[in-house]
């Protein structure tokens, strides 16, 4: 039975919230009806970034240890933008605490390689002493290798390397094809399975884009950055002492304008249309077709040497900064993920927001990831007009103060073309989710769901306990700035990874893994030509795929 009122019993809050939308009212309903299973076979995937340091808590300068692997061909454990910047990835798995096990285990086998380094806890990076100390990810000399290498040296060029080193969380999520067939019954349509799985996941996406700014709220943990990020540049930032800036009430500067973004995508009139798939997928096909000014004065092959792939406004689609994207898999090296997405549609979708919890050793947890999925459900089940203009400058507006402000008492954001505050409307959506929660619980006498929405309940009502907060209440007790800060956290974590109980056998799976991955990019390197022009003249082709 679905609840019109929310019945969680945090507080004597005299907020009582509007009734549950009708089209939410009646869909959850109609699901009630249906099988738990088919909610409960969604697939969960995560993606982590994770700084190695050294003992002074500086960048790594050292490659990554062939140990774990070959970064170009393992599946698991490879790197981002720098050599030094590992990102962890599990499979798709059957739930929330498989996949944080997974992860747990991943990044277990990564500390029982390392000697005199560590993880760093934080996303924000360490003491960065310069760009230059920023080492470039090397995938090998084949070309699908140097493609990635020269792809990220072209964002040093075009946005400046130590941006690129903040680390973060990607959640990838997906339902299963059961539960899009009966959802294609319950709301009426006919035809391809496939079409309706698109229109709705965008859909989804744009009701997740329009409550985005909650993501940084809850879960946002990175309120104060070290000084040496800043480079000397000017910024906005308050002393939090001589080597730390921050802001009083910040919960992710880095998702503010800090962090990593396209600054010049509003000058080039480039924004991601979320109407439809089609639409996402002509105005990304537009970037990347497109010639800019700018980049073509840093030049694509300069002496000998490719600076970027090309000089368009972006050079492959993941260059576009998006909290959250509709994803496919891909099936070669040469296919562009927007043609996989024009040939086979959405497959799963990638929420990009959720920083580190410094507070977790493993940067996330199974409540958070509860929370995560009954939102994502709930943004399906919800009216979701197309966005407007006016609407996605508001949805931009509200990321960044949320980013920079969100906890300020009295803080109101834009909704509708009206001010809301923050707390009434986060409080609205979490209270409109009780009865998602009850549907994903059929089954779980635990009551998973609504304790990870009631605990997130309690950040709302108060912002004391909300991550951010709880980082610089500790650096203001301890007397510690940033660097400190996430210098004894990490340590911690090293102690909790180093005497965990080892998992013997995902710990010889990856090794085996790492040893497959060198031999199939020796093999690569071995029968691949080295045309990096012809290579790239074939990936940018209109075909794409090979």
């Amino acid at each position: 039975m679905v609840h019109r009122t929310a019945r969680i019993p945090l507080s004597d809050s005299r907020w009582y919230p509007p009734l549950p939308p009708p089209l939410l009212e009646q869909r959850l309903v109609q699901l009630q009806q249906t099988p738990p299973h088919l909610l409960s076979d969604s697939l969960i995937g995560l993606e982590k970034e994770s700084l190695r340091v050294d003992r002074r808590g500086e960048i790594a300068q050292t490659p990554h240890p062939v140990q774990l692997g070959s970064t170009l061909t393992h599946p698991w454990i490879t790197t981002d933008y720098s050599e030094a910047l590992l990102e962890f990835i599990t499979p798709p798995l059957g739930s929330a605490a498989a996949a944080i096990q997974f992860l747990a285990d991943s990044q277990q086998f990564v500390y029982r390689q390392l000697s005199d380094e560590r993880l760093w806890a934080t996303s924000m990076p360490c003491v960065i002493p310069g760009e230059s100390s920023i080492p470039l990810a090397w995938y090998g000399s084949s070309c699908p290798g140097m493609m990635k290498h020269i792809y990220r040296r072209g964002l040093g060029y075009r946005y400046g390397r130590t941006m690129q080193v903040i680390a973060g969380i990607h959640y990838n999520y997906s339902f299963s094809e059961p539960f899009w067939q009966q959802w294609q019954q319950l709301v009426g349509e006919r035809g391809e399975l496939r079409h309706t799985i698109d229109r709705h996941y965008m859909a989804l996406i744009r009701n997740l884009l329009r409550l985005g700014w909650l993501i940084p709220y809850l879960f946002g943990a990175s309120p104060a950055v070290c000084r040496s990020f800043l480079g000397g540049k000017p910024s906005s930032l308050l002393d939090f002492d001589t080597t730390t800036a921050y802001e009083p009430f910040a919960t992710s500067l880095r998702m503010g304008d800090i962090g990593y973004q396209n600054n010049k995508e509003n000058e080039h009139g480039i924004k991601a249309n979320y109407d439809s798939l089609a639409e996402y997928i002509a105005t990304l096909r537009h970037a990347i077709e497109t010639p800019c000014d700018d980049y073509q004065r840093i030049g694509v092959v300069v002496g000998g040497e490719y600076r970027q792939l090309n000089a368009n406004i972006l050079q492959i689609e993941n260059e576009y900064y998006s909290t959250v994207r509709p994803k496919q898999l891909l099936q070669s090296r040469l296919e562009k993920p927007i043609n996989a997405l024009r040939d086979r549609g959405i497959r799963y979708i990638e929420l990009r927001s959720l920083d580190i919890n410094p507070f977790d050793p493993v940067g996330v947890n199974v409540p958070q990831l509860h929370f995560i999925e009954a939102l994502l459900l709930y943004s399906l089940l919800s009216e979701s007009p197309p966005i407007s203009r006016v609407e996605q400058r508001a949805i931009d507006a509200n990321e960044m103060l949320t980013a920079h402000r969100g906890r300020e008492p009295g803080l109101y954001l834009q909704r509708d073309g009206r001010p809301q505050l923050l707390q009434q409307w986060a409080l609205e959506v979490v209270d409109q989710m009780v009865g998602v929660c009850e549907l994903l619980d059929r089954g779980h006498a635990d009551q998973r769901y609504q304790q990870a929405l009631a605990q997130q309940r309690a950040l709302i009502l108060d912002p004391e306990r909300t991550p951010s907060a709880q980082m610089l209440a500790q650096m203001r007790e301890r007397d510690e700035g940033f660097h400190h800060f996430a210098s004894r956290i990490s340590q911690q974590h090293q102690q909790y990874f180093c005497s965990r109980a080892v998992n013997r056998e995902h710990e010889q799976r990856l090794a085996a893994e790492a040893v497959a991955s060198l031999e199939r990019q020796a093999a690569l390197e071995a029968s691949d030509d080295g045309d990096m022009a012809r290579f790239l003249q074939r990936y940018f082709s209109e075909g794409g795929a090979g």
